[in-house]
């Protein structure tokens, strides 16, 4: 009697199931709304869910695709790649009924995310708040920051005929329409304080195993869950310690912000992110209890991590040339939660500079560029007002490697070093017009000799290179340029772009 009756319920629950996926009605993806941007010549997916095994067709810009509903409602169909267009026309997708979408435009799309350095507005930066008149051809969708525990199918947002809400997101979008002349669409999915495990998928624990302690210790928090499961039920009325409670968790962001995003057509993906990761310096920390938060990589772990976390998304996406475009994390004065207070100049203490050099090691795989801020940022706030230099310098480097135009998009890259006598003579890729910002020597250099002990280097600029040395070092060895946490530096090429942090020794790898 009692399989009987268990036999009975599941047999009446397929069939309610049967009967709400029949009666289902034609809905595309929260993504696609009026005035959407699409990415130019790149295949366009579009899905969407209705009833099992409804025919759909979509109907844009001349092509006609079709295809039937899965069992689970699922649909999708992929347009073939498209010109960019600033003419918005209509999106027609049609199954037992048909819903129109208006002004949809081609262009370039962006992704931006990160944590509060991207979710910053525009509004409150002088100098970008100025560009909003100037501004055209810009449109935006706002991902509403949420949770979820397990991955969802649709974000909550629009597409608007506005300006992004993100001071960095704004500037970037704003230079790069000016570079491409075409529409930029920007979806903004960022969240403050959310480390770089809070927009991995759950996939990512085979190959993180830091990601599947930090998974294990938040699954058998039974309290923790039934608290998040509560706060995601009423999204609209968090207070500021339940928003910071919920921002500070792995996956969960993920999960309801970037998850629903895939497959959605797009250039790449503009990446602010790192400060969160800073706390400490490598391996996952032994905290009490209420600082958990704590538990996620640190600045030299964040090479990996970063690197696999690119290649999972790409691999998502389908799309082996997505781009990555990371804003390297700006000057700041303070360490990690081991030795907060630091010399900001030096390059030896535990600062920013690691979290930079994991940062700029993404750029081993391709399709990746680092947005060089080493000249910006403030020592004593993490939240620097300087954002439309990184908008301005990332539009450059998207124009050059994303859409091959013939800019000047980077600046002095160090190539190598030749040692003659007691002197280092430095040589750079993207070094024309070798100069310093405020006509006296290059700063941020230091030196040293096998012993390990930096000094401070003296250097002139002769031609494209640099020449370094210091009576203090008779055999130098090794360079550490702008390897600190908020060095002052001043070497940039003609183009006006600054030189890029390196070192050349492996120590303290």
């Amino acid at each position: 009697m009692y399989k009987t009756s268990i036999s009975l319920k599941l047999l009446l629950l397929l069939l309610i199931s049967s009967t709400m996926a029949c009666g289902q009605n034609l809905k595309p993806s929260n993504i696609f709304t009026d005035h959407m941007v699409l990415q130019r010549e790149k295949p366009v997916p579009v899905w969407g869910q209705s009833a099992p095994k409804e025919k759909i067709t979509v109907s844009f810009a001349g092509q006609e695709k079709t295809t039937k509903v899965d069992k689970q409602g699922r649909w999708q169909v992929t347009l073939d790649p498209m010109a960019a267009t600033n003419t918005g026309r209509e999106m027609r997708i049609s199954g037992k009924e048909e819903i129109v979408l208006k002004d949809v435009v081609v262009g370039e799309v962006w992704i931006c995310s990160g944590q509060s350095n991207m979710f910053m507005g525009a509004s409150g930066v002088t100098d970008i708040r100025g560009l909003k008149p100037l501004a055209q051809n810009i449109r935006s969708f706002y991902v509403k920051n949420l949770v979820a525990l397990e991955e969802q199918d649709n974000v909550v947002g629009q597409w608007k005929k506005e300006n992004p809400v993100s001071a960095v997101a704004f500037s970037y979008a704003y230079f790069l329409q000016n570079l491409a002349d075409v529409p930029v669409g920007i979806i903004q999915a960022a969240w403050g304080s959310s480390s770089i495990e809070a927009w991995m998928p759950k996939s990512m624990r085979e190959e993180l195993p830091h990601f599947d302690t930090i998974m294990a210790e938040m699954d058998a928090d039974t309290a923790r869950l039934k608290k998040i499961e509560e706060l995601a039920q009423r999204p609209d009325d968090w207070t500021n310690n339940e928003n910071i409670f919920l921002r500070r968790h792995s996956n969960i962001i993920y999960n309801a912000m970037m998850h629903p995003l895939i497959p959605y057509a797009c250039r790449g993906l503009l990446w602010y992110q790192g400060e969160r990761n800073t706390r400490y310096m490598q391996g996952l920390p032994e905290v009490e209890a209420k600082d958990w938060f704590h538990r996620v990589c640190g600045s030299k772990d964040y090479e990996e991590v970063l690197q696999k976390w690119m290649l999972n998304y790409r691999e998502q996406w389908q799309d082996d040339e997505m781009y990555f475009m990371v804003v390297m994390l700006p000057g700041y004065g303070k360490g990690p939660e081991t030795k907060k207070e630091i010399d900001i100049e030096s390059p030896t203490e535990p600062s920013w500079a690691w979290m930079r050099e994991s940062q700029m090691a993404a750029q081993n795989l391709p399709f990746v560029s680092v947005i060089n801020t080493i000249d910006l940022g403030d020592a004593k706030n993490i939240h620097p007002l300087d954002k439309l230099p990184i908008g301005q310098r990332g539009a450059l480097l998207a124009a050059k490697n994303t859409l091959d135009m013939d800019v000047a998009a980077s600046g002095p890259v160090f190539k190598n070093v030749e040692i003659k006598d007691d002197k280092m003579y430095v040589h750079f890729d993207h070094s024309q017009g070798l100069k310093t910002t405020n006509n006296k020597k290059p700063s941020g250099f230091w030196i040293a000799d096998e012993s390990a002990n930096w000094v401070k280097a003296q250097a002139k600029i002769e031609g494209e290179c640099v020449v370094l040395s210091s009576p203090e070092v008779k055999n130098p060895k090794y360079i550490r340029y702008a390897f600190a946490g908020k060095p002052v530096v001043n070497l940039v090429n003609g183009a006006e772009l600054p030189t890029y942090p390196f070192r050349t020794d492996s120590w303290e790898k």
